[in-house]
């Protein structure tokens, strides 16, 4: 295996500083929330992780038309990995919901349209995953993920506006939410610092997993190239 680039090093380092960072902003830093206590510090997290896992799924959809521009597998590569990352960044999104969501709402998941959403996007980029390994010629693997990606991508945007557009108990951070919903709450000083190097700390992490499983990637590549070459 190809030694680990030298800027690639220090980002792993750089992330794992800014973790620790942030961490002890969430827990130390800001302020505890007066009406639910301690378990809104996992707020932090839940929002940092669902930005990720957003942003991961459009950087597969804008891989993929730079596929079907360029019919170049690199990108596919990409393409592959920022669903992988995102997926286990979703799903952390739904557990840290949940956790957040019992005491505050008295119950562990609720039909919820930002909740049902965000079900049916996981399990999207789920389907996407299992039906490529059913395709075994690289190209029309790469052809069939950059469409998927791209209708699959719509979802984001929905899951997203989901809260501004339908009755809603969860909170809207950015921007403001349907006038019949009842979620929301406003953010001290300490708590927007926090919630933003939050934000600024997951997405470096982003980028140093995608990093790391784009060179994991481009091996498999070689060796699915090697296997290919042998068969034939």
């Amino acid at each position: 295996m190809e030694p680990q680039p030298l800027a690639l090093k220090v980002l792993n380092i750089f992330s794992a500083v800014l973790l620790a960072l942030a961490t002890w902003l969430v827990f130390f830093y800001a302020p505890m929330e007066l009406v639910m206590g301690q378990v809104q510090r996992i707020f932090y997290f839940h929002v940092a992780n669902a930005w990720v896992g957003m942003l991961g799924f459009m950087v597969a959809a804008v891989a993929g038309i730079a596929y079907l521009r360029t019919h170049d597998l690199m990108w596919d590569i990409i393409e592959q990995a920022a669903v992988e990352i995102s997926l286990v960044f979703f799903i952390t999104t739904i557990v840290t919901g949940s956790i957040w969501a019992y005491p505050a709402w008295g119950t562990w998941w609720t039909w919820d349209p930002r909740l049902t959403t965000a079900a049916i996007l996981e399990m999207i980029y789920i389907a996407y995953l299992m039906l490529r390994q059913g395709i075994e010629d690289p190209d029309r693997r790469a052809r069939f993920g950059a469409v998927y990606t791209l209708i699959g991508g719509l979802s984001v945007p929905i899951t997203f506006l989901s809260i501004r557009l339908f009755r809603t108990i969860h909170p809207a951070l950015i921007g403001t939410a349907s006038a019949a919903s009842q979620g929301g709450f406003d953010m001290t000083p300490r708590m927007l610092h926090t919630f933003l190097f939050g934000l600024l700390t997951f997405s470096v992490i982003f980028v140093t997993l995608l990093w790391h499983r784009i060179r994991l990637g481009r091996l498999a590549g070689k060796v699915e190239q090697m296997k290919l070459e042998v068969m034939q």
